[in-house]
């Protein structure tokens, strides 16, 4: 199979999703996979789909995996818009036999004790006066009746392949798992990834999320789509003596019908960008800009004898700030390293 058929089998299977399912996606549905994860992607504004390297290219695109040397496990805890959501990311990654690489990655997205509230008296409308049990009177406003959660998860299982020199496939099957009070809903849906050189060190990336639309089906009845992401972008990494720079852009292609809620769109298409650039000191002190989707972002990072250390920050002006952190183990040992190719 040709990589041209390969990239035509992926656009095609977007657009035909996209247009079927059009008038049944449930916007948002999909925001946990959304909002992406490593600090270090994060501070170069979530431009890393065309970069894919390390554990995280697990969420950011699958094929990076198999450029994998060694085992690595990654933990990432994060605080979004000023603390209301937690969003936390585990990932185990192994490289398998002489091309391929697993990883098993864990990813949680939480807003704890959320007030539910009911009228005081509900069987008459807001404002109301009334007396109550004492023969006082008093407003019929909302009261808090109970606090509740609202928890997403999402696994992921990945597999990633060099296909031929400089060319590598990966895909994720991703377990979906949300709960709101006493509600529920599982899913199941697919991405398909793609990295390839397209001249000298530029490199193209290519993640369909949600390649077949997936489904999230609820305990009462109701059922969500999530419709496909087409995310693309390129990376050229650029060495001058001690210093290493990484300039990086993405794109993020739905048919959700976003409209203005995306920077651009053309009827039920919508885009938006991401930019970013990496800096690095003889591959020990890094930092980090980047633009994500309107906002910006910034990052630092420390690189140590099997150990990273990578802290993101992200502005909104009507959310709040998030703040992002994470610890990378690499077990650089012999006995761990990938295994060459047998020559006969």
């Amino acid at each position: 199979m040709k990589i041209r058929n390969f990239l035509f089998g992926c656009t095609a299977l977007f657009f035909f999703t996209g247009f079927v399912q059009a008038q049944h996606i449930a916007k948002y549905a999909g925001e946990l996979m959304s909002v992406g994860t490593g600090p270090r992607a994060l501070g170069m504004g979530g431009a890393f789909v065309a970069v894919a390297d390390g554990s995280i290219a697990s969420y950011w695109n699958p094929a990076g995996l198999a450029r994998l040397q060694y085992p690595e496990i990654h933990l990432m805890y994060a605080e979004r818009f000023a603390g209301v959501v937690k969003n936390n990311f585990a990932v185990v990654a192994l490289p398998f036999k002489a091309e391929s690489s697993l990883s098993f990655g864990l990813m949680r997205m939480g807003i704890d004790d959320i007030p539910f509230t009911v009228l005081k008296n509900p069987d008459l409308p807001l404002n109301a006066v009334f007396e109550d049990n004492t023969g006082q009177k008093i407003r019929n406003v909302p009261v808090i009746d109970h606090n509740a959660n609202d928890i997403e998860y999402v696994g992921y299982f990945s597999y990633a392949k060099k296909w031929r020199a400089n060319i590598w496939l990966g895909g994720n099957i991703k377990m979906i798992r949300k709960s709101v009070d006493v509600n529920s809903a599982w899913g199941v849906g697919f991405d398909i990834g793609l990295l390839m050189p397209v001249y000298r060190d530029l490199r193209l990336g290519v993640n369909l999320q949600d390649a077949t639309t997936t489904l999230i089906a609820w305990d009462t009845g109701n059922k969500e789509l999530i419709s496909p992401n087409l995310k693309w972008g390129f990376a050229w990494p650029v060495h001058i003596s001690d210093f290493q720079f990484l300039p990086a852009f993405d794109v993020d292609t739905r048919f959700e019908g976003r409209k203005f809620a995306a920077q651009q769109n053309i009827g039920p298409v919508s885009m938006d960008l991401h930019a970013g650039l990496e800096a690095g000191y003889r591959n020990v002190i890094f930092l980090r800009a980047g633009y994500d989707i309107g906002h910006f972002a910034a990052g630092a990072g420390i690189q140590l004898p099997r150990l990273r250390f990578d802290a993101a920050f992200l502005s909104h002006q009507d959310l709040g700030n998030t703040y992002r952190i994470s610890l990378t183990l690499s077990l650089e040992e012999d006995k761990y390293k990938r295994k060459p190719a047998q020559v006969p």
